[in-house]
């Protein structure tokens, strides 16, 4: 038998620890003391989680870190084990700090073992139980509490939120971060704290005392903060008004650089025991791993930042008599980068495209596809295209690129002249609709599958259909972000979408704000958005000829009675209340005729000429091209008198090509009073 085998057999193991990497080794017989099979060790302290509790880690930590700040070549510590059936085991490390030509410490190695249960041993673990629990709720509180700190902005919340300074057991706190040649006091936490408010910028030298502790990196406690201010008479007016007795002023350090400092104030304590400094000490290491992969994290985002916003546009074009206004909103716990995007196309013949996508993936590699994307829906869209062969060259893009990434997008081609959309989705949301009356629709837009797929699976058809976008109303497009929730489907998201949209703000740029809080904010932000709002401007006329527009949708039953109520409505306001009734039959056999010989719905404009003589005049637009023509029913038929009634009622009536489609047009004149 070799002494591998013995040591194993007697429940002693070795152990390599890398201070600076928190790479850890153990042998056979440490992961036998651990409990640990082979396969359930990774190599990182984290590894051991589920066998040392996290009061029994930091007892651990403490030890080795009081060594390595303290130059103490050696270090032992008892702690217990649970083992896979639940039992617990007191276990004793031994190791040897290893320290580089600077005296910087950078590993610890030595043995582990299982511990006998005498009475010694089991006193070594803990003499007073009642303080090391308070101890270890302390610790886990902070730990736990720091877990979730993602930014810098994160970490300093936690220190100075409510329970902050219960977490330290302190009555005051102070957080400093290194910024060039300065500390920078991020944190004033406790009542009178607020005196520091003037030393919130000031020199990284040893003129103050959390300034000395960051440049020596050694931490210093003071049993009289009146005698402190002997050692830094600059403090000397801040520490009467504090009116506080003690402090520790505690170095943050991480991967051997000093990034700021912490200092904990006490009322009442006049010492600081061995247990008390090693906890201030173990503390301190805890806030400065936050504090270090919060700052990565936050370099990280800028730099996300950075290439999402080389990624988007970077201005929105001038829409003639349109307001637009887009958004984009990172996730929050992410890297504020992802694969959500928007765009604004100018086309030919004064068109714009509008367009709203979203890449696989919330990282740098579905930002970049998002950005290639972009562009080349832009170069399609700029070379004249209908939308349909755009969308279907761009799924042939993606394709074609080194990635296994799909995405979906909506992308329409509006006309500002005509208010006229044409509209195509892959995968994708449809758009939603407010009309000038408040109304909230999700018009039908047959889509196909996402880009990239439906390269993959020969599927590039994108049905094409027409919208028509009339003064006062609004188009709004935005990614799943926006509807989406775990707890809730695409339809329930959709509704919510549409009644924020119903009450919300006339304006482009105050209705995304509006949306953007109601929704992105509400689902908690787990996703990121793009969000495109598209208005056309209302077109009201002027005060001595007034305007009114109204789109009656072909499959909205409601639509037609509130079209004429609108005309009532606005012809009594304008006081011009005795031709109300005429206009309202004319325009309802108008209405009739295109929502029943037609395949769309109808654009209902009305508007005063004063003359002379002051007429009212009625158009209705649609998108058919044949001209309605008068007919003679019999006296048994049920239809055909509409034009015929018009005709009757109105003092002329007429019929003009409009583009697509043809405007009905008819005058009633206004009788004086």
């Amino acid at each position: 038998m070799d002494l591998e085998q013995c040591l194993l057999l007697i429940g002693v193991g070795s152990f390599d620890w890398d201070l600076d990497s928190g790479e850890l080794g153990l042998d056979a017989g440490a992961l036998a003391v651990f409990d640990l099979l082979p396969d359930e060790f990774h190599g990182r302290v984290t590894s051991l989680q589920g066998r040392v509790l996290p009061e029994e880690m930091v007892r651990v930590t403490l030890a080795v870190t009081e060594a390595a700040t303290t130059g103490a070549d050696h270090y032992g510590v008892y702690f217990r084990v649970r083992h896979r059936d639940s039992s617990l085991h007191i276990s004793h490390a031994r190791g040897r700090i290893m320290r580089d030509d600077a005296g910087r410490a950078v590993r610890a190695v030595g043995l582990v073992r299982t511990a006998s249960n005498d009475g010694a041993e089991l006193a070594a673990i803990d003499p007073r139980e009642e303080r090391r629990h308070g101890i270890a709720l302390m610790v886990q509180g902070t730990t736990q509490a720091l877990s979730r700190a993602v930014t810098v902005d994160d970490v300093v919340a936690v220190l100075s939120g409510a329970s902050g300074l219960d977490r330290f057991a302190a009555d005051g706190l102070v957080l400093g971060l290194v910024e060039g040649d300065s500390l920078k006091l991020m944190a004033l936490v406790g009542q009178t704290m607020k005196v520091l408010d003037e030393l919130k910028l000031h020199d990284a030298d040893e003129s103050l005392p959390l300034a000395e502790a960051v440049m020596t990196r050694q931490p210093r406690f003071v049993g009289s903060l009146t005698d402190l201010s002997r050692r830094f008479p600059h403090l000397g007016p801040y520490i009467e008004n504090m009116k506080l007795d003690s402090a520790a002023f505690l170095p943050l350090v991480a991967q051997d650089r000093a990034i700021g400092g912490l200092a904990l104030f006490y009322r009442g304590r006049k010492e600081f025991t061995d247990a008390d400094r090693n906890l201030c000490i173990g503390l301190s290491g805890i806030v400065a791993q936050s504090l270090q992969r919060a700052m990565l994290f936050d370099e990280e985002r800028d730099l996300a930042k950075s290439l999402q916003a080389t990624m988007l546009p970077r201005g929105i074009p001038d829409v003639a008599d349109c307001e637009v206004a887009v958004r984009y909103h990172a996730a929050w716990g992410g890297r504020d980068v992802g694969g959500d995007f928007y765009d604004v196309i100018t086309l030919p013949r004064g068109r714009i495209g509008v367009v709203v996508g979203d890449v696989q993936g919330h990282d740098t590699h579905a930002a970049a596809i998002m950005g290639q994307l972009r562009i080349a829906l832009r170069a399609f869209a700029g070379e004249g295209h209908p939308p349909a062969t755009v969308l279907s060259r761009a799924s042939r893009f993606l394709a074609e690129l080194d990635t296994e990434r799909f995405a979906t997008c909506t992308y329409a081609q509006f006309d500002p002249a005509t208010g006229i959309v044409r509209a195509v989705r892959a995968g994708h949301l449809p758009p939603v609709v407010r009309h000038g009356d408040g109304r909230v629709g999700v018009p039908r837009v047959p889509g196909g599958l996402p880009l990239g797929l439906a390269t993959d699976f020969g599927m590039e058809d994108y049905p094409e259909v027409r919208l028509d976008l009339v003064p006062g109303e609004t188009m709004v497009l935005c990614t799943d972000g926006l509807v989406e929730d775990a707890g809730l489907d695409v339809d329930t998201g959709i509704h919510n979408l549409v009644e924020v949209l119903r009450t919300g703000p006339e304006g482009a740029e105050d209705l995304a704000d509006h949306l953007s809080h109601a929704l992105w904010e509400r689902w908690g932000t787990g996703d990121d958005v793009a969000l495109l709002v598209l208005r056309r401007l209302p077109d009201p006329g002027t005060p001595q000829e007034p305007r009114i527009h109204r789109y009656v949708h072909q499959a909205d039953p409601e639509g037609l009675a509130d079209a004429r109520a609108a005309l009532r409505e606005h012809l009594a306001l304008w006081g011009l209340g005795a031709v109300a009734d005429d206009v309202e039959v004319a325009a309802g056999e108008l209405l009739v005729n295109v929502l029943v010989h037609t395949e769309g719905g109808a654009i209902l404009t009305l508007e005063v000429l004063s003359g002379p003589p002051c007429r009212v005049r009625l158009w209705v637009k649609d998108r058919s091209s044949t001209r309605p023509r008068m007919r003679s029913p019999g006296e048994t038929a049920t239809s055909g008198r509409g034009l015929v009634l018009v005709e009757a009622i109105a003092s002329r009536w007429g019929v003009e090509p409009r583009g697509e489609g043809k405007a009905v047009w008819c005058d009633f004149v206004v009788p004086d009073t």
